[in-house]
């Protein structure tokens, strides 16, 4: 949707397929960070994103036994100090209608994309989708896939990503939250699974992080057992956790590592979470996607105002821009998972508070140190800036 917006915005005549019917989908990516506040305020955006209904994180903080610590603080970045926290679909709601007041832009819901159209020489020329009047072919100078981790165009091109690994599985739900309840975003660390609630002002967004592979056997097991273990880890949640009515309402998110070695194949480019899914670790996918989308904007317009068709090197130009930011990410993300994660997980299971070290203690006393989490994810690497005016 940002990557229509910015192609409609320099003049690119450009159609997004959108699978559903609407956005209404719950528990994808809604942490927003300061590196996509600036995207939105050099779009004129910021006012408008700042009237949807959101929470405001300046702390990341976790719930130890001696206490509650903060192990990250935006507070120090500029312009933007905080991380947003607003539901994906009032998000992509505006960026749809701020790309519909531009007459080249064209959104078609309910169309899904299931396979790609080719040239005789192999290049691809659009896609057919499935639509409520059946199957549809577009026509295009060049086919992006934003169709995230299981990405059907990724699939109809041949390309296969190197999954990096992954020891963790999530499961979502919800629960009440009540005005006498905490006000930040935390972490609660444990032993063979561990807590992150997610602050949603009506209420809490919480994760259960569970060893890769064992959803079954969670579920297995009766809900009851499930409501007393998010009770026992989180005390204030013991008088609201009838609220998990039963398994129907916890849902799984399988957590994949990877990335292509190759973005593109002549007419086609792939980003996003189809280029590169990451660790929910950090909230960064969403900002990561639209940075990619930001850099193809900038790089992809010249080329499609351009006579001809773009080749292979402009596409190659997007991947080399976004390639080394994304690794720098994934790296840090599968080091954390493998030297953090992993090992609590493998622990043998207890539902006691855990005590933050004291070396851990004494480090996060600096506001430099608290800093520099919230600095490398909600930054990142090679910020990008939208380069193109309006036409």
């Amino acid at each position: 949707m940002m990557l229509g917006l910015l192609l409609a915005r320099a003049g690119v005549a450009t159609v997004a397929l959108e699978k559903h019917g609407d956005f209404l989908r719950d528990f994808r990516g809604d942490t927003v960070h300061p590196s996509t506040l600036e995207i939105l305020a050099e779009l004129g955006l910021k006012e408008q994103f700042d009237a949807l209904p959101q929470h405001r994180v300046e702390q990341l903080e976790g719930m130890f036994a001696d206490g509650i610590h903060a192990l990250g603080d935006f507070r120090r970045l500029r312009p933007f100090p905080y991380m947003a926290l607003v539901p994906q679909w009032d998000f992509l709601n505006l960026l749809a209608t701020e790309a519909q007041r531009h007459d080249g832009f064209q959104l078609c819901m309910r169309h899904e994309a299931t396979e790609l159209v080719r040239g005789p020489d192999g290049r691809v020329t659009g896609v057919i989708a499935r639509t409520p009047d059946g199957m549809v072919q577009f026509n295009a100078d060049l086919v992006v896939g934003c169709d995230g981790r299981h990405s059907s165009l990724r699939e109809a091109a041949g390309l296969q990503p190197q999954n990096l690994g992954a020891p963790m599985d999530v499961l979502w739900f919800r629960l009440p939250r009540l005005p006498s309840d905490p006000s930040g975003t935390y972490g609660v660390p444990g032993y063979g699974n561990f807590l992150v609630m997610l602050n949603r002002n009506e209420y809490w967004q919480v994760a259960s992080v569970i060893a890769k592979g064992e959803a079954d056997r969670w579920r297995e097991q009766p809900i009851d057992e499930f409501r007393a273990k998010v009770a026992r880890k989180v005390g204030f949640l013991a008088d609201r956790v009838d609220n998990i009515v039963s398994w129907d309402d916890v849902k799984l998110l399988e957590v994949r590592v990877d990335r292509l070695q190759q973005w593109y194949r002549p007419g086609l480019l792939l980003i996003g979470d189809a280029a590169h899914a990451m660790s929910p670790i950090g909230g960064v996918g969403i900002n990561l996607a639209i940075q990619d989308a930001v850099a193809a904007g900038n790089i992809l317009a010249r080329a499609l105002q351009a006579p001809g068709l773009p080749d292979e090197s402009v596409l190659a130009a997007v991947q080399q821009r976004r390639l080394l930011p994304t690794k720098i990410i994934q790296a840090l993300q599968v080091f954390i998972q493998r030297r953090v994660i992993a090992p609590a997980l493998a622990a043998e299971a207890s539902d006691r508070p855990v005590e933050l070290p004291r070396i851990a203690r004494l480090l996060l006393r600096s506001s430099f140190i608290r800093s520099l989490p919230a600095r490398i994810l909600g930054q990142g690497f090679r910020r990008e800036h939208v380069q193109f005016p309006s036409r």
